[in-house]
């Protein structure tokens, strides 16, 4: 079966998917010197807080991480409370059926840690999983079905972090989530929407998600009172007996038969693979920038690097001098942007498999190099990937990736932090639902073509092997080493492009946390430079198309969550183009 006309017309249909949700936020908000709104959705107010506060994509995901706390819990113990409800009332975007990257910060000991929930490929698949005929399948080919499902990693990652950073008992952190998928819960706005629009095949396809999604055959509306009594099942199962509720027993052979025997797309995996995923603890991205400690999360996410290398090829430009809409702006961003993602596509992968150390790509002479041709006079022209590993010798690869993720940002009253990027990748993931959860479709961020030019792509397909991802966890750290900002994004493989906007905005800028949230969006992923549409910057396309740049005006989805640490105070700052608010106290 082929989605090849489905896959046209989907990516023109983002446009939509930017549902706004205010009402809550606007009752708690207090004004931070907001910019005149002047964009084409309703910016939001910066929220403030003394003791704690969290930000999440969904007003029941938030209320549930502000219960945890109020009851004593830590960060952590509220990432996981959010990450089971947003399973709940986000399934098109992140759930216990994908993975997660979690930046936990220690206050008291000042230690940033980092834990690697990312899905993971069965141990039957090869190099030449995704091709056909001799030829890498269409992306939307094999997006839906078990052919694109990795072990799921988000539950492992929360459940390793737990133990060390845990203030609850962990049986009491789905509560709040079990209770409302038994008695119900309102269909968002956002959720409706996608489900309407009919894009995912494999939700009428497969028979659980069918039901689910579109009960007696018309899809979930907006306000409907929709419960989940198998996923408060699964919860229960998992508040009780931990990872190995989803991972092994009769659940994951549920998971496995479900993958195996996919009507679209049947996968390769095994009772095995479950049971044997692990979460990993890998060392944080850090570099300096203007005297701020800038950290992400290491490969297979090339957030943390590719975030730090826009900002520091940026760095002696002293951007901050132009208007922020302006094209001056955008042209020098841009060709750092495009410099940066052509070293992604071709240095970032899983760095178990590829044995390249990251410090080589975010080193300061070798960045400094790469930064020379950045100028206003320089027209925009396609980057080649630099050289920051002499004598590797690998190919460039390609891979698709979609904007449905989550971004989950929280401060607990004793300071400690997570920033957490959470995803099924595509919206509705595989299409496949089991446990009352839908299965994620990330096998799709391999590179479909193994080799090119007979050099292998580091980021192709491999048994046990985690695909790169954009995801972009973040936090930022004053002169005195204290926790400053918190923040990430959804939005595929532009991810990486918002949150380093949003950064610049804060610190090149001086703007608060929500401001730098609504600023028009400005993308170039070294292909195209992307303007958000119902902005006022469609005004640079002309003066940027004669600097060299093929401009395109689109909607551009980010969901940008965030949190500024200022003055002994909390500012909270949610994104307008989706439905999540920043709630504490």
């Amino acid at each position: 079966m082929r989605f090849s006309s489905f896959f046209r017309t989907s990516l023109l249909a983002f446009a939509v998917t930017g549902v706004l949700s205010t009402t809550l936020q606007a009752k708690q908000a207090r004004e931070v010197g907001e910019p005149e709104a002047a964009t084409g959705y309703v910016e939001k107010k910066a929220f403030e807080a003394n003791d704690y506060m969290v930000v999440a994509a969904n007003p029941y995901a938030s209320w549930a991480g502000k219960n945890i706390i109020e009851k004593g819990g830590s960060a952590i113990d509220a990432a996981i409370a959010i990450q089971s409800m947003l399973t709940l009332v986000e399934p098109q975007s992140s759930g216990i059926g994908g993975g997660a990257f979690i930046l936990y910060w220690d206050n008291k000991n000042k230690v940033l840690h980092t834990f690697d929930g990312r899905e993971a490929a069965p141990k039957a698949v090869n190099s030449h999983w995704f091709i056909e005929g001799n030829k890498p399948m269409k992306w939307i080919d094999a997006v839906v079905g078990g052919k694109s499902v990795g072990v799921p990693g988000a539950v492992k990652a929360l459940e390793l972090a737990h133990g060390e950073f845990g203030k609850l008992p962990w049986n009491t952190l789905f509560d709040d989530t079990i209770t409302t998928a038994q008695e119900g819960f309102k269909v968002s706005p956002r959720l409706a929407k996608l489900v309407a629009l009919d894009y995912h095949p494999g939700l009428k396809t497969f028979p659980a998600s069918a039901t689910y999604f579109f009960p007696a055959g018309m899809p979930l509306k907006e306000g409907a009172i929709r419960k989940n009594r198998k996923l408060a099942k699964t919860l229960k199962g998992i508040a009780e007996n931990g990872s190995d509720y989803l991972l092994k027993g009769e659940l994951a052979e549920e998971i496995v038969a479900a993958v195996n025997s996919a009507d679209i797309n049947p996968g390769q995996m095994s009772v095995d693979d479950l049971a044997n995923y692990e979460a990993k603890k890998r060392s944080p991205v850090c570099g300096t920038y203007h005297e701020k400690r800038i950290c992400g999360m290491p490969p297979p996410s090339s957030g943390g690097v590719n975030v730090f290398q826009i900002l520091k090829m940026l760095e002696d430009k002293n951007i901050g001098q132009y208007p922020l809409n302006s094209a001056e702006f955008a042209h020098l961003y841009t060709q750092a942007s495009a410099l940066s993602y052509a070293d992604r596509e071709k240095y970032i992968a899983d760095s178990d498999f590829t044995n390249l150390p990251f410090a080589a790509m975010i080193n300061t002479a070798y960045l400094e190099r790469r930064a020379e041709g950045i100028s206003l006079e320089e027209r925009w022209h396609r980057a080649r990937a630099g050289n920051p590993y002499a004598g590797t010798e690998i190919a460039m690869g390609t891979s698709m990736e979609l904007p449905n993720t989550s971004h989950v940002s929280i401060v607990d009253k004793e300071g400690n932090a997570v920033s957490m990027t959470t995803s099924i990748e595509f919206m509705f993931g595989s299409g496949i639902m089991v446990g009352g959860f839908l299965l994620n479709n990330q096998l799709t961020d391999f590179s479909f073509s193994p080799t090119k030019n007979r050099f292998p792509v580091p980021n192709r397909v491999e048994p046990g092997k985690r695909p790169r991802s954009a995801m972009s966890p973040t936090m930022v750290f004053d002169e005195e080493g204290e926790l400053e900002i918190v923040v990430g994004s959804p939005g595929g493989s532009r991810i990486v492009s918002y949150v380093a906007q949003t950064l610049i905005g804060m610190l090149d800028y001086g703007l608060n946390i929500q401001q730098a949230i609504n600023l028009p969006k400005i993308t170039n992923r070294n292909d195209y430079t992307a303007l958000e549409k119902g902005t006022p910057i469609i005004g640079l396309e002309e003066p940027l198309k004669a600097l060299g740049h093929n401009v395109k005006v689109i909607d551009l989805n980010s969901g940008l969550h965030g949190i500024q640490v200022k003055s002994g105070k909390l500012i909270g700052g949610a994104d307008p183009r989706r439905e999540g608010i920043a709630v504490g106290k």
